[in-house]
């Protein structure tokens, strides 16, 4: 069989539901239809069809759009039925022979993306009070379970054959990619035994056994099917808080311009070393000062900066890991006016019980996760001419280390940092807390000096005291250290960084989404390889054959 490294062009993430191949979006009143009615002839590469509604990265990446697009574009609607728009088959998950073509690297980054958007379902359901159910009028297989899973209501038609499954460990040897194993133990609460049973059964539950395990919701008659999840989706509508009456903003397409070694945003410029193995990323602050109200943020729609900076952040990042996997370390850096950005985020910490700008800061947090579980090291520098700011200040607490140069380099003012409020609550990390929390686990006293240092310009050394940069070198030692640096990062194992860094950001508490990229994600990544799944007689490279794995039989 031939690999399938990735697909043939890069990976382009910015799309538009005039431009989707496999969901459509219908909306009455306070209720949105998201259909899937996956175009098996159009893969994202070249080797296999998308049968059964079984789904690859392009099919997610229109998902991950289509959640975005109904937060900020349709205040109205208070409830999102998943369903499908084939007969009998809701999804039979990721597509297997893709997963058998796929080179290692494109496997773990899919599963990654598609984790992060079932997260982000479920982020709409929790805090955008944009209740996300599903309609299964079909059988809802592997990865196609595992997107219901993400949902808050599971809906099963009663037709004699519609069924849930997790197959991949009988079926495939590897396991659920995308949250399964964990949701339905963590978040649907099925006992440890019965979900042993249930994961490894290849034909999965139906019925009142599905329902009595906790599988599903409930179960609906063919005959009342439709107008069951009509009638409960107009229930949960009622439960919301999400305005009426108000118009949302749409989301325009993103821009960006490519080079060879540089990538153009707006407001965001990469540069790409590829001999140092290198992307930095330098994040513009604004060019005009904020808007003096809501009324006037929403006037700006799309290209109101923090939501204009944060989204080209999200594409850079998903570009980055797809596109360019060899350039191991992020180095952040900033530039402009601070000032601006200030002005900037007292807007948003002002308004934050505004459906608009609730969803601005929920991106925010999304985004800044999505940095969080990136594998690559991250470093920030603050050099002259830095604005780590406000909300660009709560990315120095998201790398793995900083560097803020202690005084001048040149004629222009030595750098300073400065705090906001929503460095204390409103950024929270996978695992629960604020980047500042976790930075200070077990230390509230210095949690608490730090907050009281919002609002003030701090200097390389005021900011090294408070616990808020890695390291401080002076203009005769910034060069080499910086230098140093980078020189010995790239010198490392890039498998053993990234179980450093991993094991590393995510002190204090377990959650479902910590759980899912640091334990199932660590484990998926480990199983990908094994010959039981990946070797020429193994699981993933036999299915559709007739043939039968041969397992080696130890346990490792």
């Amino acid at each position: 069989m031939d690999m399938i490294q990735q697909p043939a062009s890069a990976l382009d993430f910015r799309t538009t539901p005039e431009n989707y191949k496999h969901w459509s979006i219908s909306i009455e009143g306070p209720v949105a239809r998201l259909i899937m009615a996956i175009d098996e002839d159009s893969p994202s590469a070249a080797g296999y069809e998308l049968k059964l509604n079984s789904y690859d990265i392009g099919v997610d990446i229109e998902l991950y759009d289509a959640v975005q697009r109904l937060r900020f574009e349709h205040p109205e609607v208070r409830v999102v039925v998943i369903t499908s728009g084939i007969e009998g088959m809701f999804c039979a998950g990721a597509n297997i022979r893709m997963l058998g073509l796929s080179s290692h690297s494109h496997k773990v980054n899919f599963c990654k993306f598609t984790n992060e958007t079932r997260n982000s379902i479920e982020d709409a359901s929790n805090f955008s009070r944009q209740t996300y159910i599903s309609a299964l009028n079909g059988t809802a297989a592997g990865g196609g379970y595992e997107l219901a899973l993400a949902t808050e209501y599971l809906m099963l038609i009663d037709d004699g054959n519609a069924a849930v499954s997790l197959p991949e460990v009988p079926l495939l040897a590897v396991l659920p990619g995308t949250g399964g194993l964990t949701r339905i133990v963590d978040k649907r609460k099925v006992r440890r035994d019965l979900a042993d049973v249930f994961c490894t059964v290849e034909e999965g539950m139906k019925g009142k056994r599905a329902v009595d395990w906790r599988l599903i919701d409930e179960m609906v008659p063919r005959s009342k099917f439709d107008a069951r999840v009509t009638e409960k989706a107009t229930e949960l509508a009622v439960e919301s808080d999400r305005p009426k009456g108000e118009n949302g903003i749409r989301l325009e397409r993103i821009e960006r311009v490519e080079e060879d070694d540089v990538i153009r945003y707006p407001h965001v410029l990469v540069s790409l070393d590829r001999t140092a193995r290198t992307a930095t990323m330098e994040i513009q602050a604004p060019a005009s000062d904020a808007p003096v109200d809501v009324v006037a943020l929403k006037e700006e729609g799309a290209k109101f900066w923090p939501l204009a900076v944060i989204r080209e952040i999200d594409d850079a990042l998903l570009h980055l890991r797809f596109n360019e996997p060899t350039l191991g370390t992020l180095i952040i850096k900033t530039s402009g006016d601070g000032s601006r950005i200030a002005a900037y985020d007292d807007l948003l910490v002002a308004n934050q019980d505004n459906w608009l700008v609730r969803e601005i800061l929920l991106y925010m947090q999304r985004t800044y996760k999505r940095l969080d579980v990136t594998s690559r090291t991250t470093f920030a520098f603050v050099e002259p001419g830095s604005c780590f700011v406000g909300m660009l200040a709560d990315l120095l607490f998201a790398v793995d280390r900083s560097y803020m140069l202690d005084g001048q380099m040149d004629d222009r003012p030595a750098p300073e940092i400065c705090l906001s409020e929503l460095s204390f609550g409103a950024l929270r990390m996978p695992n629960g807390l604020t980047r500042l929390e976790t930075r200070f686990l077990g230390e509230s006293d210095s949690l608490k000096n730090a907050h009281a240092l919002v609002g003030q310009q701090l200097d390389a050394q005021a900011a090294l005291d408070a616990g808020l940069i890695t390291y401080a070198p002076d203009d005769i030692d910034w060069e080499d250290e910086i230098r140093l640096l980078l020189e010995e990062r790239a010198s490392f194992s890039p498998d053993a960084l990234t179980g450093m860094e991993a094991n590393l950001r995510f002190a204090g508490p377990e959650t479902l989404e910590t759980k899912i990229f640091g334990r199932l994600s660590a484990w998926q990544n480990w199983i990908f390889q094994r010959p039981n799944a990946a070797g020429e007689s193994g699981a993933l490279k036999l299915y559709g054959t007739g043939r039968r794995a041969v397992y080696e039989r130890g346990r490792v």
